[in-house]
């Protein structure tokens, strides 16, 4: 389970008061939708038991769970959480490329907090090229710190409610289950009825197959 051993070192190292935020994103892979970062900064003394045991990567969680855990985060009443959200969307997407795009939604989330990080967490091995703060990133992050754990539920469950409302205007996908990933029912519906102004046109040879 995630715990606070990395932002407890990016404390340890220096002697001025250090601000640690994590962050993850949630959509690099899918076929359609934006891509969507989440920043969290938790404060190890005031933090609720309820996330401190709970967090987790979000991949691990039902999605029950992670909505009762994005509603504590969320939740300007609960203490020891500050939190931000980001997106890119298709356009830039498919104009900057992947990593690109979701590097802006992780710095847009950054910029979302009510307070200045000192240093960045990131989930992944590979570094933004500019960001608001100085950055660490961190192999399968979201399943060591609870910073990052927290960031990987507020931007998965935001995109997933993204998704389900482009679901209601293009149902024929059925992106309320897949959520914009390709699955064989998915790229067999972009076949019969193709592509949405949703789906990434850089993604899976899409442009070519259109």
């Amino acid at each position: 389970m995630p715990d606070f051993s990395l932002e407890d070192a990016c404390r340890t190292a220096s002697a001025d008061p250090v601000v640690v935020c994590g962050v993850d994103e949630a959509g690099r892979g899918p076929l359609a939708g934006p891509v969507v970062a989440g920043a969290a900064v938790l404060d190890p003394a005031r933090l609720p038991d309820a996330l401190r045991d709970g967090l987790d990567d979000s991949k691990k969680l039902s999605a029950k769970k992670r909505e009762r855990l994005f509603a504590l985060l969320t939740d300007p009443a609960t203490p020891g959480v500050q939190w931000g959200l980001g997106e890119a969307s298709v356009a830039e997407i498919d104009s900057l490329n992947i990593l690109r795009a979701t590097h802006l939604a992780m710095q847009r989330a950054v910029e979302a907090l009510s307070v200045r990080p000192t240093v960045a967490l990131i989930d992944g091995n590979q570094m933004p090229r500019s960001f608001p703060c100085p950055v660490q990133a961190v192999i399968k992050g979201d399943g060591l710190s609870l910073s990052i754990a927290a960031a990987s539920v507020v931007a998965k469950v935001h995109r997933d409610r993204l998704m389900l409302g482009l679901h209601a205007a293009f149902p024929v996908y059925n992106w309320a289950k897949n959520m914009g990933y390709g699955t064989a029912e998915h790229r067999e519906a972009m076949r019969i009825h193709g592509l949405s102004p949703h789906h990434r046109l850089s993604f899976g040879g899409q442009r070519e197959l259109f």
